[in-house]
């Protein structure tokens, strides 16, 4: 039955002609040697498909599994765990990505705070760990026992010592509180422009200024754990160069392989639900016609509610 939905809503949905045409698409196991994988999505289970991948080719990878949570995802559902079984079940395939990465290969891995134990552990039995980041979600429910479960982490890790990191590509403008002058009455540390004072902070591994996508952004899908464009977006600008390549082994609705697109990097992309395959089929071709993504312009990240002041 379809979803009702309200007129403003923005939400990219499928019709059934376009699941017919998008999942021809996609590819299937088992592959043929000779079919080129790059920018293609591989609608197939993660055990079977990554020895697909080629060996040593991945600059970047971004795992986003399910959490230790009873979750629901189309047709297919991750029940929690105890965590010694959880982190089990991790190193079970995250020991399959590795041949994949390059020698200089960067890692994130995405997880909250139940998940985030068994995510170091197995990170720290292959990887050099650098950093956790923790981001603001805004949404979540309100509990009267417990406090309001509003953030998630994301683990940085590093093939070797000796990895890429663009800061420059990442910082965030922000508005100046205190627009403090010099000797001379100029602006200190920050630029003064009719949209308002603005400073380029450095990043920090606490990030504020990400949206949940929902249904007025036109980035939004059904898919129940969508990252936001904008999270990848710093990812992928700070740990990789143009035309590297980004491997999502748990693609879901296709976020990592359209933010790739628009800055110009290539992806390997594995999802086992065809329902959101299809959907990042369809938001690839989207991709082509709108390059944007919100919150960041002219080559900066934006904080949040800058909307007018960007453009």
């Amino acid at each position: 039955m379809t979803k009702q939905r309200a007129k403003m809503n923005r939400t990219i949905t499928l019709t059934d002609s376009e699941r017919e045409i998008l999942r021809q698409q996609l590819l299937r196991m088992p592959i043929d040697p000779g079919i080129d994988l790059l920018n293609r999505i591989i609608c197939a289970d993660l055990f079977e498909a990554v020895h697909c991948i080629p060996r040593e080719s991945v600059d970047l990878l971004f795992v986003d599994p399910p959490y230790n949570l009873n979750k629901k995802f189309h047709n297919n559902s991750f029940t929690k765990m105890e965590l010694d079984q959880y982190t089990q079940w991790m190193d079970s395939w995250f020991k399959l990505l590795l041949p994949t990465l390059k020698p200089k290969a960067s890692v994130y891995v995405c997880g909250d705070w139940r998940s985030s134990p068994a995510i170091y552990e197995v990170l720290s039995s292959y990887l050099y760990v650098h950093n956790r980041i923790t981001w603001e979600r805004e949404k979540g429910r309100g509990s009267s026992k417990n406090w309001k479960n509003a953030s998630e982490d994301i683990w940085f890790a590093t093939v070797s010592r000796d990895y890429y990191y663009n800061v420059e590509a990442v910082k965030l403008k922000r508005r100046v509180i205190a627009p403090y002058r010099d000797a001379d009455g100029q602006p200190k540390d920050w630029d003064e422009s009719k949209e308002g004072n603005f400073r380029l902070t450095y990043p920090s591994n606490l990030w504020t200024d990400l949206t949940v996508p929902f249904w007025s952004m036109p980035e939004n899908t059904d898919h129940p754990t969508q990252k936001p464009e904008k999270l990848l977006a710093k990812i992928i600008l700070a740990s990789s160069r143009p035309q590297d390549v980004v491997f999502d082994p748990f693609l879901g609705s296709g976020t990592t392989a359209v933010v790739a697109k628009k800055l110009g990097r290539n992806f390997y992309g594995i999802e086992l639900e065809e329902e959101y395959c299809c959907l990042a089929a369809k938001r690839l071709l989207m991709a082509e016609q709108d390059p944007s993504i919100q919150g960041y312009s002219d080559g900066v990240f934006w904080e949040r509610n800058t909307f007018r002041e960007q453009r």
